[in-house]
């Protein structure tokens, strides 16, 4: 299942995918000081490659990591298929990725977006039963300046506890927009949760899980993990990179007008 929300594909004047010729994947990733988030990157392509031997798999990042992705593109020579490693239509998927694709032989796909695998891999991550009616879930999420993208992350909340006991679930904000962490906490046990998990909606670990975990272990809280590079997690990249693939422009086939004959 494909994001509901598509973000705007960039295409260059002159780009088609060339016939008879495989496109490479090519991860993009924000990139971090943190060395876990390219590290998961990395193991996320590394999954990718088992699912799919024969593809060409990179990674890509937009800065503060290695390689860039601009640079990686303008390297390659064969057609590229840009699948954003991100969680959110956000600024990254709109902005900053779009930036370094354009002007190269690349088309950006999809983020991965709320897809339901991801969901899955998160219920998977959190170490409750899903029969528990004790249970209050905090999905923690970064925010974003777009609205439309925060109420799409607030929808995971009821996505994950769907078919559970739980007493409930709540979508915070690790940054931006509330609820905060706090927020969720005190409307969770106000709805007489006893027993309180975050399940962090992150890829990777980093500054922000860090500071997440923070919370979570001063407050007694268990936190699962991120989604790391969990085999849907590969999964759904390759659904992207397909799905853009069947999408892109295809060369424009020649065809051949007649002149009309001019007089003698």
């Amino acid at each position: 299942m494909r994001a509901a929300f598509r973000i705007r594909h960039v295409v260059t004047a002159s780009f088609a995918l060339r016939p008879g010729r495989s496109a490479a994947l090519v991860l993009a990733a924000h990139g971090s000081v943190d060395p876990r988030s390219p590290a998961n990157a990395h193991a996320v392509a590394e999954r990718v490659r088992r699912l799919r031997p024969w593809l060409d798999v990179r990674v890509g990042f937009c800065e503060r990591s290695r390689p860039n992705l601009r640079d990686m593109l303008t390297g390659l020579r064969d057609d590229a298929i840009v699948v954003p490693l991100l969680l959110a239509d956000a600024y990254h998927a709109r902005v900053d990725i779009p930036a370094q694709v354009a002007g190269t032989n690349a088309y950006q796909a999809d983020v991965l977006g709320e897809d339901p695998r991801l969901v899955t891999v998160l219920r998977q991550r959190l170490a409750v039963s899903r029969h528990d009616p004790n249970v209050g879930v905090i999905v923690v999420a970064v925010g974003s300046s777009w609205h439309e993208v925060n109420e799409r992350t607030r929808a995971l909340a009821p996505a994950l506890a769907a078919g559970t006991r739980w007493k409930g679930a709540v979508t915070a904000f690790a940054t931006g927009p509330r609820p905060t962490l706090d927020d969720a906490a005190h409307q969770l046990t106000g709805c007489g949760a006893t027993r309180l998990v975050i399940a962090p909606w992150f890829l990777a670990p980093g500054r922000l899980t860090d500071r997440v975990a923070s919370y979570a272990a001063g407050n007694g809280i268990a936190m699962a993990s991120p989604l790391g590079a969990h085999p849907l997690v590969a999964a759904t990249v390759l659904d992207r990179f397909d799905a853009a693939t069947a999408e892109a422009p295809q060369p424009a086939r020649a065809t051949t007008v007649a002149e009309p004959a001019r007089a003698a």
